[in-house]
C-alpha cells in the first residue's frame, strides 16, 4: 500500500496506521518527515489531523498524537445526533476527556426489525455492543442498540414556589442551573402547591425577562419526610417503587432450610456493622487451625447472605434488583436494592435465627497468607449483631452485657486471625490513601445535626480484610472452574496522569522516579514522605485524582488500587447487584443447588450487565454526594457572612472550590472575586497565580473564607477569601523555568478563560449576593440506613 496519494499527500487511513504503529511517540513532526512533508504541507496535515481528533479517531495529549483509549465490547452510550447520512451517533457515557481525550464516537446500526426496547434517539441513552468499524468507515466504531436504559430528557425538575396573585415560580434543582427561574403561569401550575418538587416542561424562552413553564407532574412535598433525598431521587430517576410482581414474590419467599444444606448452626459466627444498620449480610468467625502442619494459623469463615435462594434469575426481582443495580444510601433514608422483606428480613443475618448463607472457609498461614479455600451452601445462626465502636471498646477492654461473654471465645481470635492477615496486606502494599469520609448526623425532624469524622477503627479493617479476602477467593475458585463472572477491576493511572502527577511533585521538592512496572508501592512512598507534613491532605487529594476509577467488567483487567490480580464483589448481595451475579456463579461451578447462573449467561450477556450496573453504581454515587451538599447547604443557610477555615479542594479556571473543615462543605470562590489583578491558572501546581503580585493559591493550601450565598435546593455555596495568597519569586518557577507574567487580555480579578457574569455578579443568579436569602427547606424525620463498608474499590 502506498503511502501517499497520488498527489503527493499521504491518505488518512496512512497517517492513522502510523500513528497506530508508533503508540505514544508521534507528533505533529515526526508525522511529517515519515511521510516527507514539506513545511508548506503543515497546514494540510494539521487540518487532518483535528479532523480525526474531532471524530475521536486519535487523540492529541499535549504534543503527542495517538490512538484513543480502546471501548470495551459492551459500553453505556449517549446518542448525540446524526451524521449527514441520517444514521445515530454516539459517544461512551463514561469517559474521561482528561486522561483520554475526545470520546470516541460511535456510529450506530438500526436493523429494519429492531426489538422492542432498542429503538432510539437524538438525547437518549442506550447500551450498546460496539466493535471497531473497518477502514474508511469514518467513524472508529460501530454498534447496535442491546436496550435504551433512558430517553431523552424534555423537562426540567425544580421547586415550585407560588405567588400571590396565582402562578409561581421554578426553583431548579440543579447546581447548574442555580438562580435562573422560570415562570409558571396561573393556568399551567398543574395543582402544585408551594414547597412541591414538580417536573416542568419549558413553554418558551425569549432574549429578555424569565423563560416559561408548564407544570406536567407533582412529585412529592419538601413539607414531608424524606424530602432531601427526594429531590436526587428524581433528579437521577432512582427507581423507588418496587413493581407489583416483585413485592409478590418478595411477600411469598421462604426462609432458608437445612434441605441441600450444610449445617452451621452452632458455629459463632457473628455481625459487625455500623450501629444504624437495617440489613446484615455478612457474618465472620476465626479459629486457630488444628492442623500441626499450620502452627500459628488460623481458619477464617466469612459467611454471606444467601440472597440467590430467594432472588431467582428472570424472577420479577431479579428485573428490579437489575434495574437498580445496587441500594442508595443517603443521609435520610435508603433506596434498597431489593424490598425490605427480603433485604431486612428473610435474608438479613439476624441474630438467633436460621438464616441461608453461602460461606467460605480460608486457610491462613502463620505469614498471613490464604492457603486454601473451599465454599460451603450452609444454614447458620449468627451468636450476636455488634456495631463497630462496640467490638473495639470490648477488645479494648471496656465490654458491655453483649461482648463480655463474646471477648475470650470469638473476639479475641478474630484481632489474633486479622493481625495475621494484616502482615500479608502490609506486604502487598496496596494504594494507603489517607482521606477521611464524614458523616451527617440528622435531628429528628431531618435537618442537619452535626456532621462528624467517625474514627477508623481495626474493628473496621477486620472486617474489610476479611472481606478482601472472601472476595478474592470466589474469583480464584470461578476462574478455576472457567465460569464467567463479574469482576470488580481498577486500571492503573494512565501515563498522562503520572506525567502530571510528576510534575506537580516537582513544585514541591518530593522525588517520583518511576522505574518498571507501575505498583501502589510508588505513590505509597510519596504518600509516606507527606505523613504529618502541612500538605499531607493536598498530596493525597492530587494522588487520588491521579487514579482510575473502579468498575465492574466481565473481563479481568486485575485491581490496581488493592494490588491484586484478580478480585470479584461477593460479601454485600443485598445491597450490590454484582455480588448476586457472583453466588450464582459459584452456585452453578460447585452445584450446590437452586439458584444457580443460568447457562445462557455468557461472557457477552454478562459484560452487558456489568456495564449497566457500573453506571447505576456512579448515579448513586453522584446521587448521593449532591444530597448531602443541599444538606448542608441548608445547615449553613442561616450562617451568610460567617467566616469559617477550609481547604482548597478544586483549583480551576472559574475559581477555587473551598472544603471547609468543620463540616466538609465544598463551595467556590469565583475567580473574578480574588482580587484586582489578572489570575492565571498553573494546571501543574494546581494553583491561580496572580500575574502582578505573584499570590498563588493552591489545591491543599488551609484558608479563611466568609459565607456570601447559599442556595440550598440546588446545594451551592459562595465564598468570598479572606486569607492572602502564598508567595512565590515573580518571573521564576520552583523548578527553576521561567513562569509567565504577561498579562491577559481579561477584566480585573478575572481568568482569561473565565466566561461569567460581570464582577460582583452572583453565581446564583443576579441581584441575589449577599443577601443572605436562601430557598426554605423543610426535610423530615431521620431514618438512616447501613453504610457502605470500606472504601469504593
Amino acid at each position: 500500500m502506498n503511502k501517499k496519494h497520488d498527489s503527493g499527500f499521504p491518505s488518512r487511513d496512512a497517517i492513522v496506521a502510523f500513528i497506530r504503529a508508533n503508540p505514544g511517540n508521534i507528533g505533529t513532526r515526526e508525522i511529517a518527515r515519515e511521510f516527507g512533508l514539506k513545511n508548506a504541507d503543515r497546514v494540510e496535515l494539521k487540518q487532518i489531523l483535528r479532523e480525526l481528533a474531532d471524530d475521536g479517531t486519535v487523540a492529541k495529549r499535549g504534543r503527542k498524537i495517538l490512538e484513543p483509549a480502546a471501548l470495551p465490547p459492551t459500553v453505556m452510550a449517549d446518542i448525540t445526533g446524526r451524521d449527514t447520512d441520517g444514521e445515530l451517533l454516539a459517544a461512551p457515557t463514561e469517559w474521561d476527556t482528561e486522561q483520554d481525550g475526545p470520546a470516541p464516537k460511535i456510529r450506530i446500526h438500526v436493523p429494519r426489525r429492531p426489538q422492542p426496547g432498542t429503538a432510539a434517539g437524538v438525547g437518549d441513552r442506550a447500551l450498546l455492543r460496539v466493535e471497531k468499524s473497518p477502514d474508511g468507515d469514518g467513524t472508529p466504531y460501530r454498534g447496535r442498540v442491546i436496550k435504551v436504559v433512558d430517553h431523552a430528557r424534555t423537562r426540567l425538575l425544580g421547586i415550585f414556589r407560588a405567588l400571590p396573585a396565582g402562578g409561581g415560580r421554578l426553583i431548579p434543582v440543579d447546581k447548574k442551573q442555580a438562580g435562573r427561574e422560570l415562570n409558571i403561569a396561573k393556568d399551567d401550575t398543574g395543582g402544585a402547591e408551594d414547597d412541591d418538587l414538580v417536573s416542568v416542561d419549558l413553554v418558551r424562552t425569549r432574549g429578555y425577562g424569565l423563560a416559561s413553564g408548564k407544570v406536567k407532574e407533582r412529585l412529592g412535598s419538601l413539607a414531608t419526610e424524606k424530602a432531601v433525598s427526594l429531590i436526587a431521587i428524581h433528579a437521577h430517576d432512582i427507581p423507588q417503587v418496587f413493581s407489583p410482581a416483585a413485592l409478590r414474590e418478595a411477600e411469598d419467599a421462604q426462609t432458608a432450610t437445612l434441605k441441600g444444606r450444610e449445617d452451621w448452626r452452632e458455629l459463632p459466627l457473628v455481625t459487625i456493622d455500623p450501629p444504624d444498620a437495617k440489613d446484615h449480610d455478612d457474618a465472620v468467625h476465626a479459629a486457630p487451625d488444628p492442623d500441626p502442619n499450620n502452627k500459628g494459623g488460623f481458619i477464617v469463615h466469612v459467611a454471606i447472605a444467601d440472597v440467590a435462594f430467594c432472588v431467582r434469575p428472570g424472577s420479577a426481582l431479579d428485573r428490579d434488583a437489575l434495574m437498580r443495580g445496587n441500594s442508595v444510601y443517603f443521609p435520610d433514608r435508603v433506596v434498597p436494592m431489593l424490598p425490605e422483606r427480603i433485604s431486612n428480613d428473610l435474608c438479613s443475618l439476624v441474630p438467633g435465627e436460621p438464616r441461608g448463607a453461602l460461606a467460605v472457609r480460608m486457610v491462613i498461614g502463620h505469614d498471613g497468607r490464604k492457603r486454601s479455600h473451599s465454599f460451603h451452601r450452609v444454614l447458620m445462626r449468627s451468636a450476636a449483631k455488634l456495631n463497630y465502636a462496640q467490638a473495639q471498646a470490648a477488645i479494648d477492654g471496656r465490654p458491655d452485657d453483649t461482648t463480655g461473654p463474646l471477648v475470650e471465645p470469638i473476639l479475641q481470635p478474630l484481632y489474633a486471625a486479622y493481625a495475621l492477615v494484616k502482615l500479608a496486606r502490609d506486604e502487598r502494599d496496596p494504594l494507603d490513601l489517607d482521606l477521611p469520609e464524614r458523616k451527617i448526623l440528622l435531628k429528628s425532624d431531618g435537618t442537619v445535626d452535626r456532621v462528624v469524622v467517625p474514627e477508623r477503627l481495626d474493628a473496621h479493617k477486620l472486617i474489610e480484610e476479611f472481606m478482601i479476602l472472601a472476595n478474592v477467593a470466589a474469583a480464584e475458585m470461578l476462574e478455576k472452574k472457567a465460569l464467567p463472572l463479574i469482576y470488580r477491576v481498577h486500571d492503573e493511572p494512565s501515563q498522562e496522569k503520572v506525567h502530571n502527577l510528576a510534575e506537580f511533585l516537582k513544585t514541591l521538592d518530593l522525588p517520583f522516579a518511576k522505574a518498571g512496572a507501575l505498583r501502589p508501592a510508588l505513590f505509597n512512598r510519596v504518600l509516606g514522605q507527606v505523613r504529618g507534613e502541612d500538605y499531607e491532605p493536598l498530596v493525597n487529594e492530587v494522588v487520588l485524582r491521579s487514579q482510575a476509577q473502579a468498575e465492574y467488567s466481565s473481563e479481568n483487567y486485575g485491581h490496581f488500587g488493592l494490588n491484586l490480580r484478580r478480585y470479584a464483589h461477593f460479601t454485600s448481595p443485598i445491597r450490590r447487584y454484582a455480588d448476586l451475579i457472583v453466588h450464582r456463579a459459584l452456585i452453578r461451578a460447585l452445584g450446590l443447588g437452586e439458584g444457580a447462573l443460568p447457562e445462557t449467561e455468557t461472557l457477552e450477556t454478562l459484560g452487558e450487565v456489568a456495564a449497566q450496573i457500573s453506571v447505576t453504581e456512579r448515579r448513586a454515587m453522584k446521587a448521593e454526594r449532591e444530597t448531602a451538599d443541599r444538606l448542608i447547604a441548608h445547615f449553613l443557610a442561616d450562617r451568610i457572612g460567617a467566616s469559617f477555615q477550609g481547604r482548597i479542594s478544586g483549583v480551576t479556571r472559574a475559581g477555587l472550590f473551598v472544603k471547609l473543615s468543620e463540616t466538609g462543605a465544598d463551595g467556590l470562590i469565583p475567580i473574578r472575586t480574588l482580587g484586582t489583578e489578572y489570575f492565571n491558572y498553573d494546571e501543574a501546581r494546581h494553583a491561580l497565580i496572580g500575574t502582578r503580585s505573584g499570590a498563588m493559591h493552591r489545591l491543599g493550601d488551609v484558608v479563611d473564607v466568609r459565607l456570601v450565598e447559599a442556595a440550598p435546593v440546588a446545594g451551592a455555596l459562595r465564598f468570598e477569601l479572606l486569607s492572602e495568597g502564598q508567595s512565590i519569586p515573580r518571573g521564576r518557577k520552583r523548578d527553576g523555568s521561567r513562569a509567565s507574567t504577561k498579562p491577559s487580555k481579561a477584566r480585573p480579578g478575572r481568568s482569561p478563560n473565565d466566561k461569567a457574569g460581570a464582577p460582583g455578579q452572583s453565581k446564583f443568579g443576579k441581584g441575589k449576593s449577599g443577601k443572605g436569602k436562601s430557598a426554605k427547606f423543610k426535610p423530615g424525620k431521620s431514618k438512616s440506613g447501613k453504610s457502605k463498608k470500606g472504601k469504593s474499590w
